[in-house]
Formats: C-alpha cells, sequence, structure tokens
C-alpha cells in the first residue's frame, strides 16, 4: 500500500522507506512508526506516528538519531504550521526552527488536493516550517 507523503513539493512514498517500528510488550502489538529519507549529511524524518503515549515518539527519534549518528550531522523533519502540538514535541525533543516556507502548504494542494484547509485548533493550513537537530559526532 503507498503512503504518500508530500513535503516541499517533494512526493514520497514512505511505504517503501526505512523505519522503525515500537512494539508494545508482551504483545507486539505495533504503537509507533516513524520513517526516515538519508541523503548524505542529512537524515528527513518523513513520517512519524506514536499510536499510544509514553514518550514513544522520542523513543523513535532517539533510535533513529543513535542509528545515524556518525554518518549524518543532523535529523530534519518538517511540519505545518497549524500543527502546534508536533512543534512542541519536535522542540522539547532538541529540534530548532530552522527555516519557514510561506505558502508550501497551499503549493502542496495543487499536487494533493486533499490536504485540508483548515487544521488543528481551527488554524489555517499554509505553511511548512523545519526543524533540525544537531547530531554530535
Amino acid at each position: 500500500m503507498e503512503v504518500v507523503a508530500l513535503s516541499l513539493g517533494v512526493v514520497v512514498d514512505a511505504s517503501m522507506l526505512p523505519g522503525w517500528l515500537a512494539l508494545a510488550e508482551p504483545d507486539g502489538e505495533v504503537v509507533g512508526l516513524l520513517t526516515y529519507l538519508a541523503g548524505g549529511e542529512v537524515v528527513d524524518i518523513v513520517t512519524i506516528n506514536a499510536f499510544a503515549g509514553g514518550g514513544i515518539g522520542a523513543a523513535l527519534v532517539e533510535a533513529l538519531a543513535g542509528e545515524v549518528r556518525g554518518m549524518a550531522v543532523r535529523l530534519r523533519v518538517t511540519t505545518t504550521n497549524d500543527n502546534t502540538r508536533s512543534l512542541r514535541f519536535y522542540q522539547r525533543a532538541g529540534f530548532r526552527l530552522t527555516a519557514l516556507h510561506l505558502g508550501a502548504v497551499d503549493e502542496a494542494r495543487k499536487i494533493k488536493p486533499e490536504i485540508p484547509a483548515i487544521g488543528h485548533d481551527g488554524i489555517p493550513i499554509r505553511d511548512e516550517l523545519e526543524l533540525e537537530m544537531e547530531l554530535s559526532r
């Protein structure tokens, strides 16, 4: 099943990317998933889902950081301006805001028209924000 992710006009089939699964014990139920795209000194988090609380998202980010540390200089993630929950999560995890792409979601709707105009908390979805975490070598 194709899972289309779109960031800054780039379409990616996230189902074909490497990633990490978080499994609940003792039954092995999937409680989290992170996919990423490695490219030189930067590794992009493409998708991250935590289906339960308890630090699953943070554990997935730390697992990825541990795997790519030494190969990459930083992790990067892009989210939309309405996603205040993700912005809070990433900043608490050690990411810093590095770029604002005005109108990026408006452009993305030309490729993926099902992107809603209004997002979380009634905030219009218009822009993309990039965050990065420096990885110590």
